[in-house]
């Protein structure tokens, strides 16, 4: 029978206070998480111990190459890793006095990817800790006595009591949580996004289809994929690659992939930015949330040189953004890693705060690179996601729908949505996660996206909380959703530089053939993409400086047209609503009662 993941963890968590006083909270999570992973796969390769045991007797001395034996008793285990120890969890608490010998000599006997995950947490390390405190045997005892296997825990389930855990463990130690992993709506939302605008193709019988997550965390977007594909399309499937830096992090991903039975070695550990790896491969899709407003001072070395010297041979040649924000560069990446069109494209999501949409002025890095988004058409959809909805920030954040292969009615259209207020407010926040996206609430969202861009700009309100919802209905957020499709042109501005001729009385020294200007009065206008320069300077300039001139020497690179190319996508801007200000009569009748409050309150002080 299945397990409630959160009695779950919080039966793991309270497994903690056996390290209380002994251990400082910061590096409970560093005891109690190789543990568990290590019950996990215990009970997984219960059901076939005994069958891998008698394997490897008979051909231990049979000079077999290990990787041949490798492969049979993998075939044996049924899975993607196997141990070769007598011992189980169980049959370790039968020697007390034995218990670390024994359980070093039961983890040495892991295949070599499962030992790496236990490597990772430099969990032998830790043992010898827990030995020397006596808390070892108590922790195992604890730990035998949990039904681990996917029978009662399912893998989905499992993902999540590990993000329980380690939200707790952050909590506890005041540590980032978020730095871990992504809120499980957020990652449905993501996920479902990208597979409606690949349905068909998804649908097909025995297809397989790649994804890949850069930043993978504890792995939980490569699983929703993984389990949303199926839930599509029973004979889907899906092959998983990810990367991530964070050691702790990698080896629950990879201990996670080997219980799914994925190629373990497809999850690698290290600075995707720095040293990819994955240098040769194209996925189908590629999904991410990456750190918001990190700088990558560490790497720019590496970064910049592949800058200059590759160009769009490698990931960053549209340009890179300031060092103390390194958003961008993810998104470049996970571009790179797109399948060619011409293999049938690939598709891209990926959560980023603000600052990639705005930030930079024209011909600046960033703007660059929003230029050569929108010109190549792989722009496809920009979904604002409510305020407070991850556990680690309360900034506004959106989601990046990117396709390589657009569908005819999307070509040359960015689709924006407004889901600011498709949220529900949660009874107990969880670090500055205050609300919620229900499923109801998720399907919503997908629907307006995937109908967007056949019905243009429409807006869709909901009177009444989704069922979902729960608490008082009275006091539940308005249901709100906005789409507005806009020509990929309509972003973009040409910032000229306009010049007024020398102040009555002025000198000044200039090339020949350039006409003399006034350096003082020198200005820039930023004319729209989508009108020719000299329309808008005779309305909306020359009226007001009937002597001015744009200066053509002044020039974009790529062009060669008057001014600088520059991009922005400025989400506020077009989905604002005007809200009329209150009545004076009513701000005044408010000043008047708060007056009367402060006069009751001061009686009781000067009484």
């Amino acid at each position: 029978m299945a397990q409630n993941f959160s009695e779950l963890a919080n039966f793991v968590w309270s497994v903690a206070d056996l390290l209380r006083g002994d251990y400082k909270a910061a590096d409970y999570g560093k005891v109690i998480l190789p543990l568990t992973l290590l019950r996990r796969l215990d009970c997984v390769l219960e059901g076939t111990k005994e069958q891998v045991l008698e394997e490897h007797a008979k051909h231990k001395g049979e000079g077999d190459a290990p990787t041949s034996l490798d492969r049979i008793l993998k075939r044996k285990s049924k899975q993607a890793f196997y141990n070769t120890s007598p011992f189980t969890l169980q049959t370790l608490l039968d020697d007390q006095k034995h218990i670390r010998q024994n359980l070093t000599a039961y983890i040495g006997e892991f295949s070599a990817d499962a030992r790496d995950v236990f490597e990772r947490f430099k969990f032998l390390e830790r043992l010898v800790e827990l030995d020397d405190k006596d808390l070892l045997f108590l922790l195992m005892q604890k730990f035998a006595s949990i039904d681990l296997h996917p029978d009662a825990v399912p893998n989905e389930t499992m993902g999540l009591v590990f993000e329980e855990l380690i939200r707790k463990f952050a909590e506890a130690s005041n540590e980032t949580a978020g730095e871990h992993f992504t809120p499980r709506e957020v990652i449905q939302l993501i996920v479902h996004c990208l597979f409606s605008g690949d349905s068909e193709a998804l649908s097909k019988p025995g297809v397989v289809r790649s994804m890949y997550d850069p930043t993978a965390g504890t792995g939980g977007i490569l699983s929703v994929g993984e389990a949303v594909a199926r839930s599509i399309n029973k004979s889907a499937k899906m092959v998983l690659f990810g990367q991530e830096l964070n050691d702790e992090s990698y080896a629950i991903c990879k201990a996670d992939m080997l219980i799914k039975g994925q190629d373990p070695k497809n999850i690698v550990r290290g600075n995707t930015l720095s040293a990819d790896g994955f240098p040769d491969e194209k996925f189908d899709y590629g999904a991410a949330n990456p750190p918001f407003g990190v700088d990558w001072k560490k790497v720019l070395d590496p970064i910049k040189t592949e800058h200059e010297t590759k160009g769009f041979a490698g990931r960053f040649g549209p340009g890179l953004p300031r060092v103390s924000d390194g958003s961008l560069l993810f998104l470049m990446h996970l571009i790179s890693k797109m399948r060619p069109a011409a293999e049938g494209g690939g598709r891209i999501g990926i959560v980023l705060n603000g600052s990639p949409l705005f930030t930079g002025d024209a011909g600046s890095g960033e703007s660059e690179i929003r230029r050569w988004l929108l010109e190549n058409d792989m722009l496809e959809a920009i979904i604002a996601l409510p305020n407070d909805i991850f556990f680690n920030t309360g900034i506004a954040t959106y989601i990046f729908i990117l396709d390589n292969d657009k569908k005819a009615d999307r070509k040359g259209k960015v689709q924006l949505i407004d889901a600011t207020r498709m949220y529900t407010k949660m009874k107990k926040s969880l670090g500055n996660k205050r609300v919620r996206i229900t499923d109801e609430q998720i399907s919503e969202i997908v629907g307006v996206y995937s109908a967007g861009a056949k019905d243009a700009n429409f807006e869709l309100e909901f009177k009444e909380p989704v069922k979902s919802t729960g608490g008082n209905p009275a006091e539940a957020p308005a249901l709100r959703i906005v789409s507005k499709v806009f020509e990929n042109k309509f972003f973009g501005y040409r910032k000229v530089t306009v010049d007024r001729p020398l102040a009555e009385g002025k000198t000044g020294k200039f090339k020949k053939g350039e006409k003399a200007f006034d350096k003082d009065l020198r200005d820039t206008e930023s004319v729209p993409l989508t009108e020719s320069i000299d329309a808008y300077f005779k309305r909306e300039v020359l009226p007001h400086v009937p002597d001015a001139w744009v200066n053509k020497d002044v020039k974009d690179e790529k062009d060669g047209l008057p001014g600088k190319v520059g991009y922005e996508i400025n989400f506020n801007r077009y989905f604002y609503v005007y809200k009329a200000p209150r009545k004076p009569a009513v701000i005044a009748e408010e000043i008047l009662e708060m007056e009367k409050r402060f006069v009751e309150l001061m009686k009781g002080v000067v009484a």
